[in-house]
């Protein structure tokens, strides 16, 4: 296997991750966002109030994103199975 081969891999497997990370990662910063700016404005600096919320979103987001995300891996993984002839020889 030549060099380019492991670079395209390496690049396609980087770029999935950072589809599959990004609807958690993305929910987590915004509601952790609005949080803050609230305990910021209330003085109320209770740490359970930022994780409940980040926890609940977080099971949303994975409801919502949740097909797409496991779409993605297994045509991810088709391709990956489908290309092994072609980077071995």
């Amino acid at each position: 296997m030549n060099t380019d081969a492991v670079i395209d891999l390496s690049q396609q497997a980087l770029y999935v991750i950072t589809l599959l990370a990004a609807p958690m990662l993305i929910s987590a910063l915004l509601i952790g966002l609005l949080i803050g700016m609230f305990q910021a404005a209330t003085s109320i600096n209770e740490m359970t109030l930022s994780f409940i919320p980040k926890l609940l979103i977080l099971v949303v987001a994975i409801m919502i994103a949740g097909p797409w995300m496991l779409d993605l891996l297994l045509n991810y993984t088709r391709e990956l199975y489908m290309s092994i002839p072609d980077r071995i020889g």
